[in-house]
């Protein structure tokens, strides 16, 4: 685990927790834990359960990739005594902000320390065999810091594996009734890695290859192209992003628009409010529109 040395300042009290917080803490006793996107936080509180007051800095419905930081996320900061955070460069924002924070007791976690990215993409947590990895260093993490606990965590993490793992299963069975010469994505943004590549999906094209850089028209005419030779039957994208570009998209190579996955961001509705809601979600939106 990596310390970051920051000093004391007064929080807020926390987005993701109704507990009421001091300057050393929530009122209620527990770890106040600051994530750095809303995905991350079910991770933390499945395995800190009612040990742990989570809080994220990137709202609900807005991509970490482009986020702006506030004077609030400062003041987060400066009362957490863990971060968890997803690494591989999607937080390139936080920087600053943790040195205004100046918050020495800071503990921080970087989910993808030590795994597999590939081309820099930074969405592991898209593959819940790698949501695992997220999980077990968040146990780490916790019980370096609450090791009285340490068999709650422990136990905790293992639950939650359990469930990773059902989840797996559960999505390569839906992913399998789609015939192989189907399973095709032109996606809005590549967050769709690693997700593709455990379950068998081929991106084919991706529209915005860097975070907040629209296409050129050479582009778009290049993965029209892509979409028609490759049987595309949907372009894919989130509501956090325009729908434009995807409309535009679509409506030259004749497909579909599927406008409602989730994947930097759970959304409000109840069934994307955690991360194993929204990977189910998401797969039975891409499954019925690869059918």
């Amino acid at each position: 685990m990596r310390l970051i040395a920051l000093a004391t300042f007064v929080l807020l009290a926390g987005c993701g927790s109704a507990a009421t917080t001091t300057a050393t803490g929530p009122s209620d006793g527990t770890i106040p834990v600051v994530t750095s996107f809303s995905t991350l936080n079910s991770f933390v509180e499945a395995v800190g359960g009612s040990r742990v007051s989570v809080q994220n800095l990137v709202p609900i419905g807005v991509s970490p990739e482009t986020f702006q930081p506030r004077p609030q996320d400062v003041v987060a900061l400066s009362q957490a005594r863990l971060l968890v955070v997803n690494g591989a460069g999607i937080e390139s924002w936080l920087g600053k902000t943790l040195a205004n924070a100046q918050n020495a007791k800071l503990h921080t976690i970087v989910c993808t320390d030590g795994l597999p990215v590939r081309t820099g993409n930074p969405h592991l947590w898209m593959d819940p065999v790698f949501a695992k990895q997220y999980v077990a260093k968040i146990r780490d993490g916790l019980i370096a810091l609450d090791p009285a606990h340490a068999g709650d965590y422990r136990s905790n993490a293992a639950a939650y594996d359990k469930k990773l793992d059902a989840l797996t299963a559960a999505i390569r069975a839906k992913v399998e009734t789609v015939p192989p010469a189907q399973r095709t994505m032109i996606v809005f943004h590549n967050a769709w890695l690693y997700y593709n590549a455990r379950f068998g999906i081929k991106t084919v094209g991706v529209i915005e290859i860097n975070p907040g850089q629209d296409p050129n028209p050479q582009q778009i005419a290049s993965l029209v192209d892509l979409a028609k030779a490759n049987h595309v039957r949907a372009v894919f994208s989130e509501p956090e992003y325009s729908a434009k570009l995807a409309q535009s998209l679509a409506s030259s190579a004749g497909i579909r628009v599927v406008s409602d996955l989730y994947d930097d961001s759970i959304g409000q509705n109840p069934k994307v409010s955690d991360y194993l809601s929204m990977l189910d979600y998401d797969t039975d939106t891409i499954v019925a529109a690869l059918k």
